[in-house]
């Protein structure tokens, strides 16, 4: 039975939260065997002002982070709707950040391991002209998901993408449902390796299915 993989995207005033920024809404898609099983999204509000660049990008005002739920209970919210389950996001570096800082603010913790489907999908896919979410989902001809720059569109586009990979790695090199712990080994293999680190990998499981395991 396969665990679940919640996938995360994190709309800011900013690129980093070292530096002061601070989340206005997050989306986390929960998936199972490539299938969607539940969703979360909301606006949080911190306090912190939303500059005109940030609003012409998202679409988030200042003044609907007004009437916003204070981001500790949506952060609250959120990492009890993850659970134990391990995370994914296009761009892993950003919204872990903003993760940690954000539940460290809230006072919870925050655990969870962080799969990146940008280093994914540039062993997976190393011929695509572009490893952007948007540029990726066009070469793929992913289905649209609404307005880039929206959390939930943005978890759902990575959501399909990561079960695009996972179906890609089970057709193209005969490996049985590739999980989260897999996922994290492969983000780490060197691009020049990959082929054969996946061969071994579809070699080791067809002996362990041999073996009965």
């Amino acid at each position: 039975m396969s665990s679940a993989i919640a996938v995360i995207d994190f709309e800011t005033t900013g690129m980093t939260p070292t530096q002061g920024a601070r989340a206005t809404e997050v989306a986390i898609v929960l998936l199972e065997q490539g299938r969607v099983v539940d969703r979360f999204q909301s606006l949080m509000q911190t306090g912190a002002w939303v500059s005109p660049f940030i609003t012409d990008l998202t679409g988030i005002t200042n003044e609907m982070l007004r009437t916003a739920p204070p981001a500790a209970e949506v952060m609250c919210d959120a990492a009890r709707f993850v659970g134990s389950a391990p995370m994914v996001a296009h761009n892993a570096a950003f919204d872990s950040k903003f993760w940690q800082a954000e539940l460290e603010l809230a006072g919870e913790p925050a655990t969870q391991p962080f799969a990146c489907t940008v280093l994914l999908s540039r062993r997976i896919y190393q011929q695509a002209p572009s490893h952007s979410l948007g540029n990726l989902a066009r070469y793929l001809q992913l289905p649209s998901t609404g307005r880039a720059h929206r959390a939930l569109a943005d978890a759902e586009m990575a959501a399909a993408l990561l079960a695009r990979m996972q179906q890609d790695l089970c057709a193209r090199h005969a490996l049985p449902w590739p999980e989260h712990a897999l996922l994290m080994q492969l983000q780490r293999c060197t691009k020049a390796k990959v082929n054969g680190w996946l061969l071994e990998q579809a070699g080791q499981s067809l002996l362990a299915s041999q073996a009965g395991f």
